[in-house]
């Protein structure tokens, strides 16, 4: 008479456990009668063959190739993942040939070599990349403020004043302007539509002046290339559209040095000038 086993009525679970130990049980009494067959694999495993069984078609391939000698392959490793490294077309390495990295440019100098790596088939824009010297900046994480171009950034600004067609047309979708400028009044009603023009940058803010009593005023002179500048965020580096590749040599100088006079000079570490996907050429700043 074998053992008694007890069990709770209703209690799935133990009944689903007592089982499994029944099955061990006989598995193991089997494996007793068992024989060893095959060569062993690494770390002293066997592959046993139960007597008046048939091994497993995806076992006999593996022991197969453990006794051809071949590599088993370890499915538990996981692969090493390829870092794809960003290569330089050949127009571009040739470009940046004719630029020496560990030179500083005068701004006539720099601007020649801007125009003459230029890469683009279209008027490529010229911008400007102002690295501060953090220790200049005080207690300020940031900085920020408006510069007047001479001769603008060569791309139309579309400027639009604040008022109740306007403030319509944002809550239906169409935004028609790059720039939107609104007197202190008309604020609380932009309230409404602030979750469509924040991610888009296009909120009036006092901050970048486009928030003023004289709107008129402020649209001309926003139209007339008067932009703003500000500091990446936790980054004291300034990014900034000065002209076109095709803008004479002059107006681009002017418009560079304006930059350069409004930021400061004594607070810049590094400038560098550079046309769309050409190679930066670093500025002599004194």
């Amino acid at each position: 008479m074998g053992k008694i086993r007890v069990a709770k009525l209703g209690d799935v679970e133990t009944e689903k456990e007592l089982k499994r130990r029944a099955t061990a049980r006989r598995d193991t009494k089997k494996s007793k009668k068992s024989k060893v067959e095959h060569v062993g694999l690494k770390g002293g495993e066997r592959v046993a063959v139960v007597e008046g069984t048939e091994i497993k078609p995806e076992y006999k391939k593996l022991v197969e190739e453990v006794e051809a000698g071949k590599e088993v392959k370890d499915k538990g490793k996981k692969k090493e993942k390829k870092v794809a490294v960003h290569a330089r077309s050949k127009r571009y390495r040739e470009a940046a040939k004719l630029v020496d990295r560990t030179k500083l440019y005068p701004v006539s100098d720099a601007i020649g070599l801007v125009k003459k790596t230029s890469l683009t088939k279209f008027d490529g824009t010229v911008e400007l990349h102002v690295n501060l010297n953090p220790l200049t900046l005080g207690d300020k994480k940031d900085m920020r403020g408006t510069v007047s171009l001479p001769h603008g950034t060569g791309k139309q600004v579309r400027v639009a004043i604040a008022d109740d067609t306007i403030l319509a047309d944002i809550e239906a979708g169409k935004i028609s302007f790059d720039i939107l400028v609104a007197h202190p009044s008309m604020m609380a009603k932009l309230a409404k539509v602030a979750r469509i023009l924040g991610p888009k940058g296009l909120m009036p803010n006092p901050k970048t002046g486009t928030v003023t009593e004289d709107t008129k005023k402020r649209a001309l002179e926003l139209s007339a290339g008067k932009v703003n500048f500000k500091t990446e965020p936790d980054q004291p580096i300034i990014h900034m559209t000065v002209g076109k590749v095709s803008f004479e040599d002059k107006k681009l100088a002017e418009n560079i040095n304006v930059v350069l006079e409004t930021v400061g000079r004594g607070k810049i570490s590094k400038a560098t000038l550079a046309s769309t996907m050409g190679p930066g050429v670093k500025l002599a700043l004194s």
